[in-house]
């Protein structure tokens, strides 16, 4: 395996979902922190498209001092539906946009 030099990985555990109670190495941005989800495909046996697990980074607990003790991942259920992402302004809409696309709905002649 190759020499990383200055990629920094913190074991963090999981909880909930099929990972419950594992503890993997994940790698930390720039800012010291890991990433705010992390998406595990998994194969299908039948040979279709893989499943993706989502899980959320939150914190891990706080000292008696109020300092932050780490950071865990926990099991979003409901997949990439309940996982924020970026919107910005030249993004495709994610096809949950309530307006009309083809104009006013109530025209009258």
């Amino acid at each position: 395996m190759a020499d990383t030099g200055a990629v920094k990985s913190e074991n963090t555990p999981f909880e909930g979902g099929p990972m419950d109670g594992r503890v993997l190495p994940v790698l930390l941005g720039p800012t010291g922190r890991p990433p705010k989800t992390y998406r595990i495909p998994v194969p299908d046996a039948a040979g279709g498209p893989p499943t993706v697990l989502v899980y959320r980074l939150v914190p891990r607990g706080h000292s008696r001092m109020g300092i932050q003790k780490g950071w865990k991942y926990e099991y979003a259920a409901e997949g990439e539906k309940g996982v924020a992402r970026l919107k910005w302004p030249w993004s495709k809409p994610d096809g949950s946009n309530d307006s009309p696309k083809d104009g006013p709905a109530d025209t009258e002649g």
